[in-house]
């Protein structure tokens, strides 16, 4: 085979898996309290980032919720800016509306993502939740932009009055962008007035013959009814790399307050995330 040819035939194998490989940015787009429990969020429903994970948890605990979220990674000069509403007060069907937008610069083409999502929850008994949520993703950078229109749909157990569990599927239709590839989730949480402990499993098919999986885990204690601290440890399967975070919080008596977390990476890592996330509630 001719030394050019050779050399092109390489270069489009490198491509090919190259777009074969999703982008984790988009799906690390949570709160301020889910990054200091590690990334396990989706069975609690404690906050309107349920619009991002298991929507079904949107309508486990009826209430009217705003929250503003900011997020920056100093070593990959990554952040993020949100702002999110639920409503599962006014009637059974909960709904919730979440806007963000994700600076993404990891590997030196600097991209900018608008990520825009409509959910409803609604209970179909006090133990059984299901879920739905349609987003759209424009994306625009130096190399490429991303139109896209994708959904989400989540079923949620209550086992009892403190135990939690359920699945999700996230991107279930297919748009071809890596930013946006088809993964599946596995979570549990268990809630009492002061302890809160939750697990989450995530499973990325990017081929037939390979998975990728992530782990998350997480802690909250509430001090005093007024302080939560939190602790998680999360498995990034894409990067290979654990995480180590941790938070602190201040809740007011409505329920709203703010929250800070900081999120390290171990070994190979250089990951150093801080977030800070204001919280509004009425029921």
């Amino acid at each position: 085979m001719p030394l050019r040819s050779t050399v092109l035939l390489i270069a489009l194998c490198v491509s090919t898996a190259a777009l074969a490989q999703p982008s984790e940015d988009l799906r690390d787009v949570m709160s301020a309290r889910a990054y200091g429990m590690g990334g396990a969020y989706r069975a609690l429903g404690l906050g309107t980032e349920s619009v991002l994970g298991n929507p079904a948890a949107m309508a486990l605990f009826p209430s009217y919720r705003v929250e503003g979220t900011g997020a920056w990674d100093a070593n990959s000069k990554e952040g993020l800016l949100g702002i999110s509403v639920l409503d599962a007060s006014t009637s059974r069907l909960a709904m919730g509306v979440d806007y963000h937008w994700v600076s993404l610069g990891r590997g030196g083409a600097r991209s900018s993502a608008h990520l825009s999502s409509l959910g409803v929850g609604l209970p179909l008994n006090q133990s059984v939740m299901i879920g739905a949520v349609a987003r759209y993703l424009r994306l625009s950078g130096e190399s490429r932009y991303v139109n896209s229109v994708t959904a989400d749909a989540g079923l949620l157990l209550r086992l009892s009055p403190s135990f939690m569990a359920g699945v999700s599927a996230h991107n279930l239709i297919d748009t071809g962008n890596s930013e946006l590839t088809r993964y599946f989730s596995g979570h549990v949480g268990f809630l009492t007035q002061q302890l809160t402990v939750a697990g989450d499993v995530r499973a990325d098919f990017v081929t037939n013959d390979k998975s990728t999986f992530t782990y998350n885990a997480g802690v909250e204690y509430l001090f005093g009814q007024l302080l939560p601290v939190r602790a998680g440890y999360s498995y990034d399967g894409f990067q290979k790399v654990s995480q180590l975070s941790t938070g602190v919080g201040f809740v007011t008596e409505g329920g709203g307050g703010l929250d800070i977390a900081y999120r390290h990476d171990l070994g190979s890592g250089t990951g150093r995330l801080l977030a800070l996330t204001i919280r509004l509630q009425m029921k």
